[in-house]
């Protein structure tokens, strides 16, 4: 009888399209001796079967990666924020929350959501758009409707000659390719060949079980966080895990590397993205800037060493192009309902039983006695609103 985890590697070759002639050389093996792994004629040992999985993981036909635009912000050299709204953004004016208060020392602001336009009298410092990791998500919901993507919307921004002060690009291991741990450790035995001078590691979130050892989410920084470029990896499922209990292997994005781009080198990305329209190209272009992993090997220069090998992979050795993608999503009140969950709801719940032991009614004359403020209204509004309704009539 055929062993049911060769059945399940064969299946997995067959289900990528790979041949046994292209898994065998890639896996360092004879044909004939995969043939008879496959067949069951030969026992297929403990080792043999790791080195196939990772074979056959560098060959899937879906690299593993994707890359998505995480954070953006930008300043436009004007100062009449409805331009910048209903212009360049295409939201209509009328939808956006106005609030008489501003961040980076700017006067005020407008929200859609997660979309944050800040505004100023001040022409140095024009109006500012920033969209964080959920606002970049929303706005790519927009976009959508618009029958647009980021390509377009930078090609817009630098046709407006604006300043790109901040982009972050995000790139996704959905396969687990990066090993956080292993990678740190690697910094710590100079086993990384940077251009920057510092690293520095974290671990943090709640103590868990992962393959029954116990550990605690990984976070890998390279390179300084005052400068205008630095790296952030760290392991996503964890995360996830921490922020809102969602078991490891329900998370579809095991490890996250971030490349952190300010000013200059802010500006410069855009444009080589722009140029190639490759993010692949873009994206590893300045990875391999500013550092690689490598092996060590004593006989020979540190420089001379060799690339690790799954650093290698994670580079783009036998592995399908990352491409730029998008994962819009619509407005939601998520951070405001995880604030209730964790900080009003059990002190709600304290005053309800405290209602029934003494046979008040507090907690519901406390809610009769609430009034939504207007930007309570702006916010529920917001909340129901099609995304057709919200893009202005230059965009429909």
């Amino acid at each position: 009888m055929t062993d049911e985890r060769i059945q399940g590697l064969r299946e997995c070759r067959k289900e990528y399209g790979i041949t046994q002639t292209e898994l065998a050389k890639r896996a360092g093996i004879t044909r004939t001796y995969l043939n008879d792994l496959e067949s069951g004629r030969s026992p297929l040992a403990e080792s043999m079967e790791t080195k196939l999985k990772d074979t056959l993981e560098r060959l899937n036909p879906d690299s593993g990666l994707n890359m998505l635009i995480d954070y953006v912000r930008i300043r436009f050299r004007t100062t009449d924020t409805k331009y910048v709204v209903e212009q360049v953004l295409g939201i209509k004016m009328e939808h956006m929350l106005h609030e008489d208060f501003g961040y980076y020392g700017y006067e005020e602001h407008y929200e859609f959501g997660h979309v944050l336009v800040m505004a100023s009298v001040d022409e140095d410092k024009g109006t500012l758009l920033e969209l964080k990791g959920q606002g970049s998500r929303q706005f790519e919901g927009i976009m959508e409707a618009q029958g647009r993507n980021w390509y377009d919307f930078f090609l817009q921004c630098v046709n407006e000659k604006c300043v790109f002060k901040r982009v972050d690009f995000a790139i996704n291991d959905i396969r687990g390719i990066l090993d956080i741990p292993d990678l740190t450790e690697k910094c710590s035995k100079e086993e990384c060949i940077s251009v920057f001078r510092t690293f520095k590691s974290y671990r943090s979130g709640e103590l868990i079980r992962r393959d029954e050892k116990l550990g605690m989410g990984n976070t890998l920084y390279i390179g300084s966080l005052k400068s205008d470029v630095y790296f952030c990896l760290y392991e996503k499922d964890y995360e996830q895990y921490v922020k809102h209990g969602i078991p490891l292997d329900e998370v579809p994005v095991k490890n996250r590397f971030e490349i952190r781009l300010m000013n200059e080198r802010a500006e410069h990305a855009i444009m080589d993205l722009l140029e190639h329209r490759n993010a692949d190209y873009t994206a590893f272009g300045i990875i391999n800037r500013y550092a690689r992993f490598v092996d060590r090997n004593d006989t020979k220069a540190r420089e001379d060493w060799e690339v690790n090998d799954r650093w290698a992979w994670f580079l783009g050795e036998n592995r399908n192009r990352l491409k730029l993608t998008s994962d819009p999503k619509p407005y939601s009140l998520r951070h405001t309902l995880n604030w209730l969950s964790h900080q009003v709801c059990p002190t709600w719940k304290m005053v309800k039983e405290l209602d029934l032991v003494l046979g008040t009614n507090v907690l519901a004359e406390m809610l009769d006695s609430a009034q939504l403020s207007k930007r309570h209204e702006k916010l529920l509004e917001q909340c129901q609103m099609d995304i057709q309704d919200v893009i202005s009539k230059e965009w429909m």
